[in-house]
């Protein structure tokens, strides 16, 4: 079967790296086009990006030439990395020259028209885009969305609650690794031996997109979910992994047991980028640490532990994703997967 050709703009950031390094040797995805900022057009990727992963720079990307962001591209699918600064003008072009665009960006995630998606969560949100081409005008093109890379840590847990129990009131702190800030992010003087204790637009993101995504598709929007987020989100001095302290109020009472159970069997979907288990969850009370579990599941699993009763609301957990796999590139290329394979792409 041949693959589905693959451009990504914003190629040359931390999570336009991480979409090369995840898409190499992938079974549906071949990358033909790589796109940047001004400074990198003309340029082979390996000259014009300061590559930063542990691994090597895949041989199928090192020699081509980096395009500038705006179409036509040499593909049949987008990948967006862009900074929010140019993301929303770039990806509508895109989505209205035909492309379908599976964006990593936050421009369009509340958009009333557009999927914002955890495929294992809301893949009946699928059912937006036809709605969005019409409202837009769009012919073949579309654009989906994922997640805010904090609220992928603890999304996945609040939804197998509220399937099972119903979700009425939560109180999230998250602890946000610096990779999370791009390259070369925050600075050194800043960040070793302390904590930040404000990321600038995160905590509007973390109070709504949960909402969003375990919310019902009515027919024509989403009804988002009835419940409230209050959130306060931290930087701190880890590479990668962001981890999330929850406490839930739930709507029916559920014992220790059943809490513990409802996460451990949320299914997963079994296409090419899905876990073994969706939320690992971990019994030791230690866990979960970035270090130590974020590349659970190859970095697509979320790791939930000291799940227990809790004093003032009736559960907390602490809950972990791998940002810049599970929580960025990971997520759209799951995404892209999922469109595959319900044929819309």
């Amino acid at each position: 079967m041949s693959k589905y050709r693959v451009g990504i703009l914003g190629a040359t950031g931390t999570v336009g790296q991480r979409f090369c390094q995840l898409l190499e040797d992938h079974p549906q995805f071949e990358i033909t086009a790589l796109a940047a900022s001004d400074r990198s057009v003309g340029k082979p990727y390996f000259e014009a990006c300061p590559w930063k992963l542990k691994t090597k720079m895949p041989e199928g990307v090192r020699n081509i030439e980096v395009a500038p962001i705006t179409p036509p591209l040499d593909c049949d699918i987008v990948f967006s990395s862009l900074p929010s600064s140019v993301a929303r003008e770039t990806e509508e072009a895109f989505a209205r020259d035909g492309y379908p665009v599976i964006s990593n960006s936050s421009c369009y995630r509340m958009e009333e028209d557009v999927p914002l998606l955890i495929p294992e969560i809301n893949h009946e949100h699928l059912a937006l885009i036809e709605i969005q081409q019409q409202n837009r005008g769009f012919d073949r093109g579309f654009i989906v969305t994922n997640p805010n890379c904090a609220v992928m840590s603890f999304a996945p847990p609040l939804a197998a609650l509220d399937r099972a129990f119903g979700v009425r009131d939560t109180v999230i702190t998250t602890l946000q690794a610096v990779s999370g800030a791009g390259y070369p992010g925050v600075s050194s003087m800043d960040i070793i031996d302390n904590v930040l204790p404000y990321i600038a637009g995160e905590e509007p993101k973390a109070e709504t997109e949960a909402q969003k995504i375990l919310g019902e598709f009515n027919g024509r929007s989403i009804d988002k979910a009835d419940f409230t987020v209050s959130a306060h989100c931290f930087r701190v001095n880890v590479v990668d992994g962001h981890t999330a302290s929850v406490r839930v109020k739930l709507d029916r009472p559920a014992t220790l047991e059943d809490v513990i159970e409802a996460m451990k069997s949320f299914p997963g979907l079994g296409l090419y980028s899905s876990p073994e288990e969706f939320i690992v969850v971990s019994e030791e009370p230690s866990r979960p640490q970035p270090r130590l579990d974020r590349n659970n599941g190859d970095g697509m699993s979320i790791t939930v532990g000291r799940i227990l009763p809790d004093n003032i609301f009736d559960y907390g957990f602490v809950a972990l994703s791998h940002n810049t796999v599970r929580g960025a590139a990971g997520a759209a290329v799951l995404n892209a997967e999922l469109l595959v394979d319900r044929k819309i792409i």
